[in-house]
């Protein structure tokens, strides 16, 4: 295909947000770089386990010692929380509630919690996602989506999950459920595969999402030559010799490589990013501006926490990837 001028920002933009997450490590005042595009605005780290509501979801809702492992909490537990996707929400639910377990009268306990949070002026979704209701009956967008949980719930889609062979058949198993479409399927997909609910690859399957196709458009003057996911494989496998190429130290994440969802998530970060850095290159999806700034989180930087499988050794090599990274690229 015939790269434009974004994709070799797409390499850079990896690098440099990786080298961001690796900054606030050891250093929680900043700044974290002189890019003026990453300072300026908000975007996801470069792996997405990496990023703030995936390291709560892991951390606090999968992994925390006191909760169950059992598989249909685990099940419940991530579905509840990617529904929203808000950290502040999940927080409210347990203050109102107390821990979160599965049990069948659990929802008739969230919605008017849920409720009083509306009636009061807070968001109770993320801006992350755009959430479509489930059409079920009820008339609230949170209710609804209450209830397409009780239907998982109702056919034991835990017990079903662990039963599949791959990413490809739980995410083919998520997707027969109203109001999930392909892009969604596939995220939560990625999330319950974090739990011990499930133990799959994540190299094999990925799903490009619209940001995706929007970025893959602007790295590419000729991106629908290929389909979009043979075009994430592709960069998946190129990985090394591009950072090569540009000179770039790209550690991984702790040793582990960009998977076809870390790959996938940046295309649609560099789909934002381009609007700012490359405004002559104008994509699919037409957009002209990044509509999220950056704004510091006011919770104190912990060591980050990745799923026990995967094995990596996290903050034992911390002080020498902050010593090669120490200078700022500019992109």
């Amino acid at each position: 295909m015939t790269p434009t001028p974004v994709y070799e920002s797409y390499w850079r933009f990896a690098a440099e947000r990786l080298a961001i997450f690796h900054r606030k490590l050891v250093d929680a005042d900043g700044p974290w770089t002189d890019d003026p595009v990453l300072r300026r605005f908000r975007f996801t780290n470069t792996f997405r386990a990496a990023d703030r509501v995936s390291q709560y979801l892991i951390r606090e809702v999968q992994y925390a010692p006191e909760r169950s492992d059992a598989p249909e909490d685990l099940f419940f537990r991530t579905m509840l929380f990617k529904l929203f996707n808000r950290i502040e929400t999940w927080e409210a639910l347990e203050a109102a509630i107390g821990p979160i377990e599965w049990r069948w009268d659990i929802l008739e306990q969230i919605e008017p919690v849920l409720d009083r949070l509306m009636q009061q002026g807070q968001r109770v979704y993320s801006a992350a996602y755009i959430m479509p209701s489930p059409r079920l009956g009820e008339v609230r967008k949170h209710a609804n989506h209450l209830q397409l949980l009780a239907r998982m719930m109702e056919d034991r889609v835990a017990d079903r999950l662990r039963q599949m062979h791959d990413l490809a058949s739980a995410y083919d198993l998520l997707l027969r459920y109203p109001g999930l479409g392909p892009f969604l399927a596939f995220q939560y997909t990625i999330d319950l595969n974090y739990s011990a609910l499930l133990d799959f690859p994540e190299s094999g399957f990925v799903v490009a999402g619209p940001g995706a196709l929007d970025g893959i458009s602007k790295c590419f003057s000729d991106s629908r030559r290929y389909r979009p996911e043979q075009i994430i494989f592709a960069m998946v496998d190129r990985q090394d010799r591009e950072f090569t190429r540009l000179g770039l130290e790209f550690p991984g994440l702790y040793g582990r490589p960009l998977q076809p969802i870390d790959c996938q998530n940046l295309f649609c970060e560099i789909s934002k990013y381009a609007r700012v850095a490359h405004p002559d290159v104008p994509g699919i999806a037409g957009r002209l501006r990044i509509k999220q700034s950056y704004k510091p989180s006011t919770r104190r930087p912990v060591q980050p926490m990745f799923p026990p499988k995967w094995q990596l050794t996290v903050g034992a090599d911390e002080n020498a990837a902050s010593a090669r990274i120490a200078q700022p690229l500019l992109l």
